[in-house]
């Protein structure tokens, strides 16, 4: 049974970087052919996808977050972390990380194919 766990500062002030970690159990995130994905929920809206980074150590961000996003990864400690910087209060969310399969011909996995995800976590982008 594989576990996600994100962790990270609940409150970012405007203009600094968030920065979450998700930390795995119950299988290594180098084992192929995943994707292990940051996404988030803001108050009131719908599931957003930020990015991944796949088994392989490739990484693939949504276009409308690719300037201020970058998503690593520390193979010892089974982790990977989500850095966003230059925040606003408009990036106030659930933060989720999640793991998906790679499906042959697909590059971004729909929402219904994660398999596990991480309980979440609320991040407040305010002075």
């Amino acid at each position: 049974q594989v576990q996600l766990q994100e962790s990270g500062p609940g409150l970012v002030k405007p203009s600094q970087t968030l920065s979450l970690t998700c930390t795995v159990s119950g299988g290594s995130i180098t084992t192929n052919y995943y994707y292990w994905s940051w996404t988030r929920q803001p108050p009131g809206k719908g599931l957003e996808w930020i990015g991944y980074i796949a088994s392989n150590g490739s990484t693939n961000y949504s276009p409308s977050l690719k300037s201020r996003t970058s998503i690593s990864r520390d193979t010892s400690k089974n982790q990977f972390t989500l850095q966003l910087s230059s925040v606003t209060p408009e990036d106030t969310a659930v933060y989720y990380c999640a793991r998906a399969p790679v499906v042959a011909g697909k590059t971004v996995p729909e929402f219904n194919e994660y398999d596990y995800w991480g309980q979440g976590t609320q991040v407040t982008v305010s002075s």
